[in-house]
């Protein structure tokens, strides 16, 4: 019997749903972070700050995210991910809605914070449960419809900029805040455990998910340790091309706010999601005859970014460099959709949401790093093309550590392919 023809059978019973509902959640998680990039002339002109403490505002939050994520992780394997997840969405719709009432830029950096708190135990979480329904040849498309959800809500993220050139910044912070509290009232009545969960209640009252010991479990797998820098310096790039690109368009081609903010995302990130699905799809169809097919869709998906980031960076033609960037987006997105899959290979499976906020937590440190970098370089006059050329180098790098990662099928992936060949 065939791999496609047999797990589906196998899913437990509203696996897809949870995967759509996450996505949507996914959504409002990338929006309500993402949309003050594309409101930065309005929010600086409302609360004066230096281009160095308006990257500050995305690099505190980042830090704060990233490191709550590997203790977030922990207890997404600890106890009910359903209930992490619920608790997180209404906390940061919470934290969006009190965004609006800022009025210095200390009190706009104090919601950062919270809303790095906040949202920290969203993903590792959400794709735990994930993979806890989806296990085997529908894991990487399973993982790729959330990373869609998130991408549709930082592709949204230029009606932050249009709204605030018409309204005002606050106004979008309002909004979002209330649709997220109904969304968490939504989740609280349909979201469930995945049936047969690996880790039952016994186990956890006998302390058997110990976060010292998941710490340890994960940084003493060599190939883990290769694909947390790769990954952390993925983040690097990732939000430095995400929390300038606005930026880039306004500047290099002068742009007006609103125009800039939808050139940087109406463009980039329904080539991002185009991305996620034929990478998602791709892996899982390679992944039958080739157990390192999750890595090596990553591997050849950076092959192609980092030369399209690296040349966008330099031309003085608005609708090539629009290709170029959609094609860095295209490409970089395979890496995205196959991050917790390719964990999967390689940690123990008590331990992935560990495993995954350990990641969140080195990419997140290291991208917000990246980002403030940004701001002060602008601040001495650097140009954002230059510091885009800079991120393409550190791709490459990326992309030799990603190659060196030589995966082990645990159990979990072991039944998979006993399943395929019946």
């Amino acid at each position: 019997m065939k791999l496609e023809s047999a797990i589906p059978s196998k899913l437990p019973s509203g696996a897809w749903i949870v995967v759509v509902l996450l996505s949507l959640g996914g959504c409002l998680n990338y929006l309500d972070r993402i949309m003050i990039t594309t409101m930065r002339p309005s929010i600086m002109h409302s609360i004066p700050m230096t281009e160095a403490q308006f990257g500050l505002l995305t690099s505190v939050f980042l830090w704060v995210y990233g490191i709550l994520s590997p203790f977030a992780g922990f207890l997404a394997d600890k106890i009910n991910r359903s209930s992490i997840i619920i608790g997180s969405v209404f906390l940061w719709s919470v934290v969006t809605w009190l965004t609006a009432y800022s009025s210095t830029f200390e009190e706009l950096l104090a919601t950062r914070v919270l809303m790095g708190i906040s949202e920290a135990c969203f993903i590792p979480a959400a794709l735990a449960l994930i993979v806890d329904y989806h296990r085997g040849p529908t894991r990487s498309r399973a993982t790729s419809i959330l990373m869609v959800g998130i991408m549709v809500g930082s592709g949204l993220g230029f009606i932050g900029g249009w709204l605030a050139e018409r309204q005002s910044w606050n106004t979008v912070f309002i909004l979002l805040g209330v649709i997220g509290i109904v969304f968490s009232i939504v989740l609280a009545v349909t979201l469930k455990e995945a049936p047969g969960k690996s880790l039952n209640k016994k186990e956890q009252k006998e302390g058997k998910v110990n976060f010292f010991e998941g710490v340890v479990s994960v940084f003493g797998l060599r190939s883990c340790n290769l694909i947390f820098i790769a990954w952390g310096l993925m983040g690097v790039v990732s939000w430095m091309v995400v929390g300038w690109l606005p930026t880039f368009f306004l500047e290099r081609f002068k742009l007006s706010e609103g125009i800039a903010g939808f050139y940087a995302t109406g463009y980039f990130y329904p080539a991002a999601m185009a991305g996620l699905l034929i990478g998602g799809y791709w892996a899982d169809r390679w992944s039958r005859s080739n157990p390192r097919a999750r890595i090596l869709v990553q591997v050849i998906g950076i092959g192609i970014a980092a030369p399209s980031i690296f040349i966008a960076s330099q031309v003085n033609i608005l609708w090539l460099a629009v290709v170029l960037f959609m094609l860095y987006a295209l490409f970089k997105s395979f890496i995205d959709t196959n991050m917790m899959p390719a964990l999967c290979l390689v940690v123990d499976p008590k331990y992935r949401a560990t495993a995954y906020g350990i990641l969140n937590f080195i990419a997140c440190i290291i991208g917000g790093l990246g980002i403030y970098a940004g701001g002060l370089l602008r601040d001495i006059d650097m140009k954002l093309g230059a510091i885009y050329r800079y991120a393409a180098i550190i791709m490459v790098i990326g992309l030799v550590l990603l190659a060196l990662v030589k995966p082990k099928l645990n159990q979990e992936e072991q039944v998979s392919e006993k399943i395929e060949e019946k």
